[in-house]
Parts: C-alpha cells; structure tokens; sequence
C-alpha cells in the first residue's frame, strides 16, 4: 500500500482568540451554567434546564456534544453545544457519578454508584448498549486518549477497575488509596492520577504496568483531579481544604497550593494549558487559576452547588462544523503521536486534510489528489499539544482529535 509522506511547513502566524466554552453542573438547581472563558462571564440567557442533581460532566472531544449526569432521577442529558439545548436523555443505573466520552466520540461510559456498573452509551442512538459490572461505589471514571481502555476508581472498594473497550471486559483492578474518587489519565497516555478522599493521596498508576507506581501526599479529602494538555502538570482540588494542590509529573511530588473557594470540587485545565477552572461548592463560584504564575485570576458567580465533575470545557474550533463530523469513516494513529501520524480512510475517499490548534489557526493544508486508504503525515516539526485533523471525503467531513507528544 504506497504512502503519501507530507512534510509540514509551519508558518509564524498570530495568535487568535480561542472560542472555550465552560460548562458547570448546578446541583441543587438542576441547571448547568455556560460561561464564555475570554471574558469570564455567564451567559445567562443560556442557562441549560437538565435532570434533577446534575454531577457528572464531560464534553466529547470533538466539542459538539455535552454529556450530563443527572443522580437524581438516573439520566443522561445530552446537549448540543451548538444550540446550548437538550438533545436526548438517556436512562442508566442508580446513581450515576462520572461520566467520560471515548476519543472517537463514539462511546459514553458512565459510572452507576448504587448498582457497581459502567453504562454504554452509544453516542450515535443515544441509547445504552452494554453494562458492565465493576468495583463496589464507583464514581470517577476516564478514557485513555488511544481509546483503549477505560478507568473506573471505585469508591468503597478502594480500586479502580480497567476495562478493555473493544470486549467490554474488566481486564485489570488495582488497589489504590482509601475512597477513590477523582480520575485523570495523562494525555500522552503513560500515567493514570487517582484522588483518594480518604487517605488524602494521589496514587499514579503506570499503565504499562497496572500497577501503583508512586503516591503523592496531598490536601483534606481531594476529590477532583485533571492533568495539563503535555502531561507536565497535575492539578488536584482538596474538598475540606478550600485548596488546589500542583503536582510536578516528573518528580511526582506538590510544587504550589492555591487557595480557591469553598469546597472545591470539579476541576479542569483548559484545552491550550493556560487556566485551571475549580467549581467550588460551598461558595457557588468557579475560580480561574493562570498556569504561568499558578495563582487565582478570576473568579466567577455560577449556580447552586456547582461540582463539575469531569472534563466540562469545550472548545470549538475555527473551520470545523461539528454537525458535519463522519469521524466513523476516517481513523488517526498512533495517538499520542511523535514523529508520524497516519490517516486511514475507511470506505471513503479523501480529498483534502488539514490540520488546526487550540486557537482554531489551520496550520497545514494539503489537497490530496490520489485515492489512497492510508496517508502518512509527518508532524516531528510541531510543538507538544493538543491538534485536529480535519479530512475532507466524499461522505462529508470528519474531525479527530490527536495530540503531540
């Protein structure tokens, strides 16, 4: 099968505003707040009415969808990032907590607390398609960036449960601290963090290894957890302490702790690496810490017992139209990437790629003009972070996610 080597030319440009978009779960209003991050303000006007105890959050990584756990009345709520509206809801176990998107927006896992199950979702039928047993309580839950694997920490049971995505098979448990709530795995995929509220420590587990490869002392009772676009950083949110711990990747060790509000509980970095966001319950506000300095920038009224947890930031990116996506057609690899990336084209027939950053510029373009099922792209020139490829095929466009190690 010949491949197409293309050597990217980056070019110096300049840096536009990114469109980021922040969702928070209002738990004891039922209500999820949408705040435009370049001007740290609230939409009010798009206040989106979900279920009853909306908790869990995460946005599919091609940023059209939102997913909302809802533990009150055992939902889903699926929302349109372009309408900011209620698309579908979808029933799942008792007490759903966390919820993640898988990386080909193909799949939505969500952890039942009162049942010990994982829901499948379909993210295309939004329909639940498989259930899978798993530890006592679980809560966080997150997807490895090769969609591969899922990772479930389990509260009582004081594990977390690896599940295989292709069988739907639990593969692996792994004893971590005591009350495991809080889940992120790392982008470049080696390191998964785990927030252990009972013991007060993040276990860091080697996924080459299953196994604990180091423990890291942190706050009172952390509870969420969330790792920077080059998996340099780890940012912990310490509920009882009204504290966000740093915690240095290559040493496994705390670096700064930042006062936030009351009882922090969700937290993320933001796609391009530059703010943490921290809902903080107990004071109904999300603050906004600046990664450069780590200290507080911001912060932000929302709704009523705002938790947010999980990855509830989006981003929407210039010259991408997500309603457009046939991401089933066209597969990336491998991701994380280093020096090449291939493009395979699954019954269809690429006519163009290109590929774009955080800030929505496309710096790479290319009309392809054989038909050819696979395609490399040589990418050594471009710096660590997060990109999109956008292929350009018969049946339409498709978006995928990949990031640089």
């Amino acid at each position: 099968m010949k491949k197409i080597y293309i050597i990217l030319l980056l070019a110096i440009i300049g840096l536009s505003a990114q469109s980021q978009t922040a969702y928070i779960t209002n738990n004891a209003d039922n209500t999820v707040s949408v705040i435009n991050v370049a001007t740290n303000t609230v939409s009010y006007s798009s206040l989106i009415h979900v279920g009853s105890g909306p908790n869990g959050i995460s946005v599919s990584p091609d940023g059209s969808k939102i997913y909302v756990v809802n533990q009150g009345d055992n939902t889903v709520s699926v929302i349109s990032t372009t309408a900011d509206t209620v698309l579908a809801t979808v029933t799942v176990g008792n007490n759903p907590d966390g919820i993640a998107v898988s990386a080909d927006n193909s799949k939505v896992y969500v952890a039942n607390e009162d049942d010990n199950t994982v829901s499948v979702i379909s993210a295309t039928a939004d329909t639940v398609t498989a259930t899978i047993n798993v530890g006592d309580a679980p809560e966080g839950i997150a997807v490895n960036a090769n969609n591969t694997k899922v990772y479930v920490a389990n509260y009582n049971s004081d594990d977390v449960t690896v599940i295989n995505t292709a069988t739907n098979n639990v593969v692996n448990t792994i004893i971590v601290g005591t009350n495991p709530e809080g889940i992120a795995v790392s982008p470049v995929g080696n390191k998964v963090y785990v927030a252990n509220s009972g013991t007060s420590f993040v276990s860091v587990i080697n996924t080459a290894t299953n196994a604990v490869m180091a423990t890291i002392p942190v706050g009172n009772a952390p509870f969420g957890v969330s790792v920077s676009p080059d998996g340099n950083k780890i940012y912990v949110a310490n509920s009882d302490d009204n504290t966000v711990n740093v915690i240095d990747s290559t040493s496994n060790a705390v670096t700064d702790t930042i006062t936030v509000g009351t009882s922090p509980m969700g937290i993320c970095v933001s796609p391009d690496g530059d703010k943490v966001y921290v809902a903080n319950s107990g004071s109904n506000t999300l603050s906004v810490i600046s990664t450069a300095a780590d200290t507080v920038s911001a912060t932000i009224p929302v709704g009523d017992d705002p938790l947010a947890f999980g990855n509830f930031m989006s981003t929407h990116v210039t010259g991408i139209a997500p309603q457009s996506m046939v991401s089933a057609n066209v597969e990336v690899y491998p991701n994380p990437v280093i020096n090449e990336i291939k493009v395979i084209s699954n019954q269809c027939s690429v006519s163009g790629l290109e590929i774009y950053n955080l800030f929505g510029e496309k710096i790479y373009a290319s009309p392809i003009t054989d038909n050819h099922s696979l395609i490399t792209i040589n990418v050594v020139d471009l710096e660590s972070g997060v990109y999109f490829i956008k292929a350009t095929t018969d049946k339409g466009v498709a978006v995928k996610k990949f990031i640089k190690q």
